[in-house]
């Protein structure tokens, strides 16, 4: 059984994604806890109400359409951090570093309270109605908090199959193994592969390809058989999830060079008329492609460059709040990245170590100067021309000063981070430009009411009311250019305000009324006391203990109760001593005595926890953060964030670092030591490279812009608001007069290959999600036509093949395979041949159907015996309930035995030999190579050899050859014999004949 339901990203415009996949015995996976870029809590809904049932969740990118809830459910959501959590390495690092930006980049990622909720917490407080315009934000998560929510992930690499940990809540796996491949389009970006009895399940969404610069593509094909198959491990799937954005988009011709080269004529063309570029992008995933693609532009420019480059006199900046570590991060992974990444990486530590060996051996002369070009070697992440900029005093002085300059902003929606003040800076100057990297869908499909920033100038472009402007490339093709004619542009900037009055007290009450709700949970079902005492005791012990040795019943009272607790944890209220029980004197401090009269069961003595030892087939269970590399740690500001590890400042006995005066400003910090004031009297400001330069480059350029940034001590970080807060959103209007431009730099699968590759995979079922309506159905109908059998004329099986859900709606994707099991007799045993066809051995057979007694000896051999037994007193059990012939058709089992003489004549004609085995024109092209034949491809899966004879592979694998006669005199053959019965002799001895009967 399969059930497949789309909460979140299914025909729609809204690139959040989230899925549920339900399995055999009420297994349920989530995958990915994605958002938009309106935070809005209401999307979240239909999440929260799946959470307690939920067995495992997967993340696949680290991008806010795929995990930008994350961080908002751990800490709301109490239940949602007792769920085992998997993703790679590079997903749980550059989401960490995402949603930290996030959360300090808006306050609508802390999430507006619904006018609902704030409706019921005053009626059930009895006060006066509120009003429902009041916009009041929940309480964010700290930096700290998030990086313990994504300590809680258990890191998974590529193509090594698990067998994960299911929640405490959950049914028992049943086996269930999951097996992550990479997917390109991101660093870690994932497609999982899920293993769970007769089905497999693949989830693909948002997958590439191509190879790019930095991230190889996704592992759909097998390299070693020349990229013209799929993976045996991925190949015919019983479902397959894959998303259809980009079923409309043709390929660009030229490939991944045509697009790098758009992109850098596009730059120039506006740089040299000393313009301002800005680039739109995410935080931790697209943008290390178009970091490394400016970067290596620049240094490109600057050794190689002849002549006066536009490149030479323009500044590259990449602005973001956390960018600092998503780079730091990105130089810590490289193994992740394409193979050309650690060729080159290796080629700078090759040159370096030559040139300090050089160093020993020369003059001290000599040495300087090879000291200096060993400081010009840098790796593919150590940028010498990208300068980051993670506050907003040096965006503002970046962007007030002149000249030419491209700035690499976040985020892509302009709907939070830099992107946007940027944008409302330079919007009205006409010789300033903004690249848009990703469509935002059909003009016609655009909601005009809800739309983001970045899809209204996606709108525009595609309107082009206002003409457009072509410049010259470098290869002569004209670039395309959109005016904006001085439309106005409405930019909405959110803040954050302290709640005041009755503001407060709505705030308070909805607070309030939560808490009652929660703490009430355990008494939802009315259970006796001691019933609930005796599920508390359950949860407190640990949940190693495993799924099958509990009951429903009980696994929901210790759930309710769980939560409960979990939440008494953080109010210090709440939970009664009825409520708690015997249980009072483990949980409340200062209770010492508890009345035992009239109790029974554990209440009637004292509670003891005992812990069990977690351990499996290979020995006891370990914790694998223990055993991390130093980068590998999840470290906040120095602090180690394992062991739910918040940093208990002020802890009795805790001994405190050199300059720590131990005291705390309003915000949390420690007050301002030793180390503060001397940081406050150093004249350069820290680059987030690690480099103490202030205005000075590393390639030793000098930027006057950030000259004095580290005088003003309210610029080492940007002011944060705690406690209760409103959202504040003001309209601004800005006249347009910048130029849009469009290169696609998503990085996503587009028409040409989503058309190649599923016919390849040959799913028996195949889901689309993560695409707009148009999308959606335009790949849909072209599916049906492709994946149902030439045989089928059936418009049913079609359309029950492919299915389009919406949001919320549950699909049956599950798979009729029957698996039966027939004892073969030992005289037809003795007359198989088997045959051996890479290194497997197959036989053909044809017998007689029947049935067996199970007590006849001939059946039941030594290895059988117990089992035997043990069926024998099974049937026995029933033979009180069944009729005699029903015991007797339960005492029999199939066998297949050798055809009686009469029947052997009728099948002879019947039986026919099969060709068995897979061949491969790649190796058939070798074959023939080596034997004195010519051979090329021409076309897709078409082999000539000697220029007349054309050998195909069908989608179903049939072999085709066509041609024969003489050769052609630009192709002679050097074989004698004919080149038409040589190809197919070839391809015999390829195959294995299995003889029929």
């Amino acid at each position: 059984m399969f059930n497949f339901t789309p909460l979140l990203g299914a025909q729609s415009l809204s690139p959040a994604s989230q899925s549920l996949l339900e399995l055999d015995g009420g297994v349920k996976v989530l995958v990915d806890v994605g958002w938009d870029e309106h935070f809005t809590v209401d999307k979240l809904k239909a999440l929260e109400r799946h959470i307690p049932s939920l067995s495992v969740i997967l993340l696949t990118h680290a991008t806010p359409s795929h995990l930008g809830a994350f961080a908002h459910c751990c800490k709301n959501f109490p239940l949602f951090t007792q769920i085992p959590i998997y993703a790679t390495t590079p997903v749980i690092s550059l989401g960490r570093t995402l949603l930290q930006d996030v959360y300090s980049s808006t306050p609508l990622a802390s999430s507006i309270i619904s006018a609902d909720s704030l409706a019921d917490s005053s009626f059930a407080s009895g006060s006066d109605p509120i009003d429902p315009t009041l916009q009041l934000l929940l309480t964010p998560p700290t930096t700290e908090e998030i990086a313990s929510y994504f300590a809680l992930i258990h890191p998974l690499k590529y193509s090594q199959p698990h067998e994960p940990l299911p929640s405490a809540f959950s049914p028992p796996l049943n086996g269930l193994k999951i097996t992550a491949y990479t997917a390109g389009h991101t660093l870690g970006g994932t497609i999982w592969h899920l293993q769970h009895g007769m089905e497999s399940i693949v989830y693909a969404v948002d997958w590439n390809q191509v190879r790019e610069n930095v991230l190889s593509g996704a592992a759909w094909l097998d390299a070693s058989g020349g990229g013209a198959e799929v993976i045996e491990q991925l190949r015919k799937p019983t479902a397959l999830i894959c998303s259809s954005r980009g079923a409309g988009k043709d390929s660009l011709t030229g490939g991944r060079r045509r697009r790098d080269d758009l992109l850098l004529d596009t730059i120039r063309a506006t740089i040299a008329k000393g313009g301002t570029v800005l680039i739109p992008t995410d935080t931790s995933a697209r943008v290390l492609e178009l970091a490394y693609l400016l970067e290596h532009a620049w240094r490109k420019e600057h050794t190689d460059g002849s002549g006066e480059s536009p490149f030479k006199g323009a500044r590259l900046y990449l602005a973001s709040k956390n960018v600092g570590a998503t780079m730091r991060y990105a130089r810590s992974m490289l193994e992740w990245m394409d193979e050309n990444m650690v060729k080159e990486l290796e080629a700078v530590e090759a040159a370096t170590t030559s040139i300090k060996q050089h160093k020993r051996n020369d003059s001290k002369q000599m040495g300087n100067r090879d000291n200096k070009s060993a400081g010009n070697a840098a790796g593919p992440f150590d940028f010498k021309y990208l300068r980051l900029l993670e506050r907003k005093k040096q965006v503002d002085r970046i962007v007030a000063a002149k000249g030419p300059r491209v700035i690499l902003a976040s985020d892509s929606s302009l709907e939070w981070g830099f992107s946007k003040e940027i944008l409302q800076q330079i919007a009205n100057d006409t010789s300033n430009l903004i690249i848009l990297t990703e469509s935002y869908g059909n003009l016609d499909d655009i909601n005009k009411d809800k739309q983001s920033l970045g899809a209204l100038l996606w709108s525009w472009y595609l309107e082009r009311r206002d003409g457009v402007a072509l410049e010259p490339g470098a290869d002569g093709q004209n670039l395309e250019q959109v005016h904006t004619g001085g439309r106005e542009l409405q930019i909405h900037t959110s803040g954050r305000a302290a709640l005041q009055g009755k503001e407060l007290l709505a705030y308070q009450q909805y607070l309030a009324t939560q808490r009652r709700l929660q703490n009430q949970m355990p008494l939802g079902n009315s259970s006796p006391l001691e019933t609930s005492a005796d599920a508390v005791d359950e949860t407190s012990s640990t949940s190693s203990s495993s799924s099958e040795e509990s009951n429903p019943e009980r696994q929901g009272k210790a759930l309710n109760t769980s939560a409960a607790v979990a939440n008494l944890n953080r109010n210090k209220t709440g939970l009664t001593k009825e409520t708690l029980g015997v249980n009072v004197l483990l949980r409340q401090p200062g209770v010492y005595d508890y009345d035992v009269r009239g109790k029974k069961g554990r209440e009637q003595m004292f509670p003891f926890v005992s812990k069990r030892r977690r351990a499996d087939d290979f020995g006891d269970l370990i914790r694998p953060d223990e055993y991390l590399r130093a980068e590998e740690r999840d470290e906040v500001d120095g602090h180690d964030m394992r062991d739910d590890g918040l940093d208990k400042k002020g802890k009795l006995g805790q001994k405190r670092k050199w300059g720590d005066t131990g005291l705390q400003s309003t915000n949390g910090s420690n007050g301002p030591g030793l180390a503060d004031k001397r940081r406050h009297h150093r004249p350069n400001i820290t680059d987030p490279n690690g480099t103490a330069n202030g205005g000075i480059l590393e390639n030793g350029l000098h930027d006057p812009d950030l000259d004095d940034l580290s005088d003003d001590p309210e610029s080492e970080s940007d002011e944060v608001m705690n406690g209760p807060s409103k959202v504040v959103t003001q309209a601004q209007s800005v006249e347009a007069h910048l130029k849009i431009a469009y290169v696609d730099f998503a990085g996503l699968h587009d028409q040409r290959s989503l058309s190649m590759l599923i016919p390849l995979i040959q799913p028996r079922k195949l889901i689309l999600v993560s695409g707009n309506v148009s999308e959606t159905a335009l790949l849909a109908n072209e599916c049906r036509q492709k994946l149902v059998p030439a045989s089928s004329e059936s418009a049913e099986e079609a359309q029950n093949s492919v299915f389009t859900p919406l949001n919320g709606q549950m699909v049956d994707a599950s798979v009729d395979t029957n698996a039966w099991t027939v004892k073969l007799s030992n005289a037809l045993v003795k007359r198989l041949r088997w045959q051996n066809v890479r290194g497997l051995g197959i036989v053909t057979l044809m017998g007689h159907l029947g049935a067996m007694a199970v007590d006849d000896q001939e059946f039941a051999d030594n290895s059988s015996k117990k089992r035997q037994k043990r069926l024998k007193e099974e049937i026995q059990g029933y033979d009180a309930q069944k009729t005699p012939a029903e015991v007797r058709l339960q005492q029999t089992a199939p066998i297949l035995d050798v055809l009686p003489a009469s029947m052997v004549a009728a099948t002879r004609s019947v039986a026919q030999p099969l060709h068995v085995g897979d061949l491969r024109l790649a190796d058939l092209r070798k074959i023939l190579q080596s034997t004195g034949h010519t051979a090329d491809f021409r076309g897709e899966g078409t082999l000539l050899i000697d220029g007349l004879v054309a050998v195909r592979k069908t989608a179903t694998g049939r072999i085709e050859v066509e041609g024969g006669g003489p050769g052609l005199p630009e192709y002679p053959v050097r074989n004698p014999e004919s080149s038409f019965y040589a190809v197919k002799r070839r391809i015999y001895e390829g195959l294995a004949v299995i003889a029929g009967g």
